[in-house]
């Protein structure tokens, strides 16, 4: 029991860190990512800064940033090193399939312009001077706190259920 505990208070943490540095940085990837990077040591700051174009892919509101900052961890903690290297390939990907699943589950979608209307009932072209301003009035940072935590979280559960079998390959859905 305080193994599950001390995973549900690493779970909530994760959430929680991933949402004050999706805040922090504006930037739901960067935040995300670094969550995940701290609290399972993954990667540095070179991973951290390939990021920094990501959410909803260069701002066109395409894959939310939070889903990529969260597969690029996943790649971290699963992915191949060797070109041979099959089953790292298959649980990474496994992994990252159930990471959008889980994610629509939640959202939707795994567009970021689909999350932003499921959670503003609206989407903002973050690209366009007026619709930037009318997010920042709307605090619409603060509200996408929760796609960049339960981003984290979701892929923080698969990377302690992935720990201990690390190079067993995923099951693919």
């Amino acid at each position: 029991m305080a193994q599950d505990m001390n995973r549900e208070e690493t779970l909530n943490r994760l959430e929680e860190k991933a949402g004050d540095y999706e805040e922090l940085f504006g930037s739901c990837s960067q935040g995300t990512l670094l969550a995940l990077q701290e609290t399972f040591n993954l990667g540095n700051a070179q991973v951290l800064k390939a990021a920094t174009a990501m959410p909803g892919i260069a701002l066109r509101g395409e894959t939310c940033g939070a889903v990529i900052g969260a597969m690029m961890a996943l790649g971290l903690a699963f992915g191949r090193e060797t070109p041979e290297d099959w089953a790292a390939v298959q649980q990474t990907t496994g992994a990252c399939r159930k990471l959008c699943h889980d994610f629509e589950a939640l959202f939707g979608s795994c567009n970021c312009r689909d999350v932003q209307h499921h959670i503003f009932g609206r989407s903002y072209e973050l690209t366009d001077a007026k619709d930037r301003k009318a997010f920042a009035d709307a605090n619409a940072i603060k509200k996408c706190r929760l796609p960049a935590g339960k981003a984290a979280r979701i892929a923080g559960e698969l990377i302690l259920d992935g720990s201990d079998e690390k190079n067993a390959p995923r099951k693919m859905e």
